[in-house]
């Protein structure tokens, strides 16, 4: 169960990574969308959530020190949970979460905060399986 876990989050951060990658540009207008944020932060903005989901992807993928790994992810994943919450309670229509960038748009809706919580789900569920499988000097670190 740990290995897939680790395939199906460390792929989805993965995918993710790589759909804002292809176009960092067009990420960064999906940013502009939220109204959150002064322009000349949104560069820097796009690209500290694309590496992020990168090193994360690849971190949890490797299976070094999944624990930790799937923590991060939980805590990214919450980010971005109580983040559209907070979008959709300021009422914003948006035609693209920027989940995937822009080559997989997926509108903002009811239910996208609900994605990430299955996702802050799976990653407790990881860490949890990690635990159980470290040995007991490698929990101290």
């Amino acid at each position: 169960m740990q290995r897939l876990l680790r395939v199906v989050v460390g792929g989805i951060l993965l995918a993710s990574a790589l759909g804002k990658s292809l176009d960092l540009p067009g990420f960064v207008e999906v940013l502009v969308t939220y109204h959150a944020f002064p322009d000349r932060s949104l560069w820097l903005i796009a690209i500290f959530i694309t590496v992020i989901e990168w090193v994360l992807g690849v971190w949890i993928l490797s299976g070094w020190r999944v624990a930790t790994g799937a923590i991060a992810g939980l805590v990214l994943n919450m980010t971005y949970a109580i983040w559209m919450t907070l979008s959709l309670l300021r009422g914003l229509d948006l035609p693209n979460c920027g989940c995937y960038g822009v080559f997989f748009p997926q509108p903002l809706r009811w239910y996208s905060p609900l994605e990430d919580l299955l996702l802050v789900g799976m990653c407790y569920a990881l860490w949890k399986y990690a635990r159980k499988s470290v040995t007991p000097i490698d929990r101290c670190f």
